[in-house]
């Protein structure tokens, strides 16, 4: 009896909070209008209600949707992707393969561009290629390699440059210490001589 009670209570719970609207969203009946409102794939809604049949994403910060986000809304009929700077890389796979499993009647790819890499800027998501979005997600690493690379680059003119400079200065300090070691032998030749001439003047 208490195992009844209990699963009927997560059940309404359950049935409470999948049907609650989305903090930041607007409901009308079976319509979520999370729209204009620079939500980003980090504060976006983890989930909308079950009996969702249109839901409005566009004209947001997203770069891609969280995995299984809009598995589980089995009663879409329409969904607004587009004015969003969608990222193209492995984090668009999830996107790309639900869009691919939509009727053509849902529309839904209209408009999702990405917006980056620059090689893949205005292509539509639904139209990349596995090996496309799989290539993409490695150009980073490729900017983060040259990166490192510069500045290794940098790092080692600037150590040479400072050899360079102490090299300078040492072998200035060495003339400096000559002519120093120079000019006080000559004073003390000098003064050597003068003691000398004293002496014979004295006899």
């Amino acid at each position: 009896m208490k195992g009844l009670l209990l699963l009927g209570l997560l059940l309404l719970f359950g049935g409470q909070r999948s049907s609650a609207c989305p903090h930041l969203c607007l409901c009308h009946g079976s319509q979520v209008d999370c729209s204009g409102r620079s939500l980003t794939s980090s504060s976006l809604p983890t989930s909308f209600p079950s009996g969702t049949t249109e839901l409005h994403l566009h004209n947001n910060q997203l770069a891609s949707l969280p995995n299984g986000l809009l598995e589980d809304l089995t009663s879409l009929r329409s969904v607004s992707l587009h004015g969003n700077p969608w990222l193209c890389d492995c984090g668009i796979l999830y996107l790309r393969a639900w869009l691919l499993h939509q009727p053509a009647s849902l529309r839904s790819h209209l408009g999702v561009n990405c917006s980056s890499p620059p090689s893949l800027r205005g292509r539509l998501v639904v139209y990349l290629t596995e090996q496309e979005v799989l290539d993409s997600c490695h150009y980073w690493y490729c900017d983060l390699a040259l990166a490192s690379q510069v500045c290794l680059f940098v790092f080692v003119v600037v150590q040479a440059a400072l050899l360079v400079v102490l090299l300078i200065l040492l072998k200035k300090f060495q003339r400096l210490s000559k002519e120093a070691r120079r000019t006080t032998e000559e004073s003390y030749t000098a003064g050597e001589g003068l003691r000398e001439n004293e002496y014979s003047h004295l006899k």
